[in-house]
């Protein structure tokens, strides 16, 4: 793979690469989209930099969760830290990767107290922006796949990691469920951008993205090989939280079929 480049003799990781593409990308799409339907531009900026500020510390706070046992003990012995960087480097050890689930629910908060604040309807004005979600994520898996990280289980079907950021998928021959989920995704972002594009399901093209995510991504995690993505008994943290998701919006689901009936 190709975990990193070095440009003007920085060494910069492929994923932070893919990453800032996707960021340009979803920022062209979403001012596309405000100026399609007459949005305040200045209004929409705010709001996508909010957002990105609840994936940021979404993304990091649900990691530190999932690393609860290294949060305990770096706080049960934190009279042991004896210098700054030996502070910053425990805090990068427990808070220094990301979750996807734990940056989604924290754009989604951060969007959803900006737009309550502003006064506007939170799923009318998020409509317009829900197919940026799968169109970033294709960016960031497959910038997983060059890196060598979120990699896949062992399979006679796939890819030899040779340089791996991770030294436990270099060496074998592993499945590359990151582009699986990026070819998903790139499905997802067609889908719900013809729903918006064609007024279909409006205010619900969230739900329908959380619906479709949450229970494709459970058996993604099947193919997943990494462990330090934490696990509840014997269900990853990714596939609980797939749960969680399936049951609320099947909830929501079942009560709007009653109220029709």
């Amino acid at each position: 793979m190709f975990p990193y480049i070095e440009l003007f003799g920085k060494v910069i990781t492929s994923y932070a690469i893919m990453a800032m593409i996707g960021i340009l990308t979803v920022g062209w799409f979403c001012l596309k989209q405000a100026k399609k339907y007459q949005m305040d531009d200045n209004q929409v900026i705010y709001f996508l930099l909010i957002v990105a500020i609840g994936i940021f510390l979404g993304g990091h706070l649900l990691y530190g969760i999932v690393n609860i046992k290294i949060l305990i003990h770096f706080v049960t012995h934190i009279n042991k830290i004896t210098s700054l960087s030996m502070f910053l480097t425990c805090l990068h050890e427990i808070f220094g990767g990301s979750i996807f689930y734990g940056g989604l629910f924290g754009g989604l908060l951060a969007g959803y107290l900006y737009t309550k604040k502003k006064g506007i309807s939170f799923f009318q004005y998020i409509d317009h922006f829900v197919p940026a979600i799968p169109l970033f994520h294709i960016f960031g898996r497959i910038g997983c796949f060059l890196s060598g990280c979120c990699f896949g289980i062992e399979s006679h079907i796939g890819f030899l990691y040779t340089n791996s950021l991770l030294p436990e998928a270099s060496g074998v021959r592993r499945f590359p469920v990151q582009l699986l989920e990026a070819s998903y995704n790139g499905v997802l972002f067609i889908l719900l951008y013809q729903l918006q594009k064609k007024k279909k399901c409006q205010n619900t093209i969230l739900y329908i993205y959380l619906f479709m995510y949450a229970f494709a991504r459970f058996f993604f995690e099947f193919l997943r090989g990494d462990s330090y993505r934490g696990y509840v008994g014997v269900l990853s943290t990714s596939q609980v939280i797939s749960i969680l998701i399936l049951i609320i919006i099947g909830i929501s689901i079942i009560k709007k079929i009653i109220k029709w009936r």
